[in-house]
């Protein structure tokens, strides 16, 4: 494992325009950049664990880690941030972090579920916050510990568009073929995918279109995994499955699984784009961006930043934060350099979906959603 503390860290990618009020199911105080944030207690100690993609992944755990610093630079106060290398760290990660005396810790991502509700158990003094998922282990319908704070966020809302958007780029090439392929088979992995499947449907119901999903059945839930998050040749293989199939568009749902995905396109003799997770991929890494169409976002960094900056006034409670097109807590990223590349009119229909979906004409309706 690695442990760092940290203190106003400088260059912190913050969230763009002002900082998202926890709203939904539960909110925490709003607070617009450029503003002074609350004092913290002096024992306050808000403290980050990732799982074992770790804080580099260009995903979930680097836009936590981002959301973290910019409420320590903020609130003048160290933190402890916590790097996972495997599932084994999460259990003695946590202990480490209550021994260390924090106050406020957040998990990053539903594989810590299980050890996050033992140590809010065994500490009830400790206010706790975790990303990706409702921390209901024994499927009751509740959070499994008074002290924890579920972040989740309604990911097929923006994947309907990702989807939308990647059955109309197909259509254009004449190709009519797209893809997806995930890492580990959870509910926040397969909501990415069922809401790009249902873009699609959506796409080919409006325009007429034929264009067919790889990779994924949304009424089977069955699909291609490489059963981790890593970016390895397990990844790669199961990039190249989907690819052999004609593709033209693949989305790579997992953390670094898309450096895989990006490596098999590489290779290939056809023209192929991709499309990124969690964060905007082509400002997070400018490597990729040259095959990148467009992100499906989910705006964690603003979620942890809000709920620090709750519980360090004393504002925080568990109420589920749930991020959807509405509260902009998920969204799709520019298209970048590929926006003049578009099919003439999609930014309207794009703009006309987004709309449709926050007034409840449309519900894109996935089993995994929160």
């Amino acid at each position: 494992m690695t442990i760092s503390r940290t203190k106003k860290l400088a260059g912190v990618a913050a969230a763009a325009g002002i900082a998202l009020a926890l709203a939904g199911c539960g909110a925490a105080p709003e607070t617009e950049e450029g503003t002074t944030a609350p004092e913290a207690g002096s024992d306050f100690l808000p403290c980050l664990i990732s799982d074992e993609g770790g804080w580099n992944d260009r995903s979930f755990n680097q836009s936590a880690k981002e959301g973290m610093d910019r409420a320590l630079e903020e609130l003048d106060v160290d933190g402890i941030e916590l790097e996972s290398t495997t599932p084994n760290d999460y259990a003695p990660n946590l202990e480490t972090l209550v021994s260390e005396g924090c106050t406020f810790i957040v998990s990053v991502g539903f594989n810590l579920s299980a050890a996050t509700v033992e140590s809010a158990l065994a500490n009830p003094d400790v206010d706790y916050a975790i990303i990706d998922d409702y921390a209901d282990n024994d499927f009751d319908g509740t959070t499994d510990a008074p002290n924890i704070k579920p972040l989740v966020f309604n990911t097929a809302e923006a994947a309907y568009l990702g989807g939308y958007a990647s059955a109309a780029w197909s259509a254009q090439s004449g190709v009519n073929k797209v893809g997806t392929f995930g890492g580990m088979q959870i509910p926040s992995v397969a909501v990415f995918m069922d809401g790009f499947q249902l873009g699609v449907e959506k796409y080919n119901e409006d325009m007429g279109g034929a264009v067919e999903v790889f990779g994924w059945d949304i009424a089977t839930q069955e699909g291609a995994f490489t059963g981790g998050f890593a970016a390895n040749d397990t990844a790669k293989q199961t990039a190249q499955g989907i690819l052999d199939q004609g593709v033209d568009v693949l989305l790579p749902v997992g953390g670094p699984i898309y450096v895989s995905a990006a490596a098999a396109i590489s290779e290939g003799s056809n023209e192929v784009a991709m499309l990124g997770v969690d964060s905007d991929l082509v400002v997070a890494d400018e490597s990729v961006a040259d095959i990148t169409l467009v992100s499906i976002m989910k705006a964690i960094d603003v979620a942890v930043y809000d709920a620090t900056i709750a519980a360090a006034s004393g504002e925080f409670d568990v109420a589920p934060y749930v991020g959807t097109l509405e509260n902009e807590g998920v969204k799709l990223s520019s298209f970048h350099d590929f926006e003049s590349q578009l099919p003439d009119g999609l930014l309207d229909e794009l703009t006309a979906l987004q709309e449709q979906i926050i007034s409840g004409d449309i519900v894109v309706e996935s089993p995994n959603s929160p």
